[in-house]
């Protein structure tokens, strides 16, 4: 991120003034990436998630199989986890998150990808964990010089990793399915990234999904 502001500051590494502007914009991109979690919004979340699976479903089912292996997979000492997963529903998101963090696996940092959300809706699930790629970025994926946004979207996959926050990345966009998302080829690249870099020594990959009588 230095580089990239020194760079775009024609070099000068002593201005104070330009620090302190490059300093708000740095912090703006990331009030647009995450949000401080929010520990009473988690627990209202989950209480009314609880109360909206009896009505929607009949039984919710863990394989705990799995579960045992994922636990397994989470004492890995000093590697991260990154959950794959498709994506059948717009609950996807929820009730993993839900199940994650019933099972003391913490509070993941979800993707959501480019559905339109409303401000009030992203600052909703920004507080549940959901992360988000700069609108900038947003507008030009395509685009490699992705500039001061990627590069502060970088550092931040770099430090979730560092930390050992798990991370979960949908894989597709509802509702087309079966077609890898350009967010989450971004995503990907970021985590790869991490890794080529030395940021993480490795990073641990878990398929995770669910799957539905009905989709809701």
């Amino acid at each position: 991120v230095r580089d990239v502001a020194t760079d775009r500051s024609g070099g000068s590494r002593g201005d104070g003034e330009a620090h302190r502007r490059w300093k708000e914009k740095i912090l703006k991109i990331l009030a647009e990436i995450q949000a401080p979690l929010s520990l009473l919004m988690l627990r209202l979340c989950n209480w009314a998630l609880l109360k909206l699976l009896n009505r929607l479903f009949l039984s919710v089912q863990l394989h705990r199989g799995q579960l045992e292996m994922v636990l397994r997979a989470a004492e890995t000492p000093g590697v991260p986890l990154v959950f794959l997963s498709t994506h059948k529903s717009q609950l996807d998101g929820l009730l993993l998150s839900f199940l994650l963090f019933s099972q003391g696996l913490g509070v993941p940092r979800v993707t959501v990808g480019e559905q339109v959300c409303s401000p009030l809706l992203r600052a909703l699930l920004g507080r549940l964990g959901g992360i988000f790629l700069p609108s900038r970025m947003e507008q030009t994926l395509s685009d490699r010089d992705e500039g001061l946004p990627g590069a502060v979207l970088a550092t931040y996959v770099e430090e979730v990793l560092r930390s050992r926050q798990p991370l979960l990345i949908f894989l597709e966009e509802p509702p087309v399915a079966l077609c890898l998302s350009t967010p989450a080829r971004e995503w990907l690249a970021l985590v790869y990234r991490a890794v080529r870099d030395g940021a993480v020594p490795d990073v641990l990959l878990v398929p995770v999904g669910i799957a539905y009588d009905v989709v809701p």
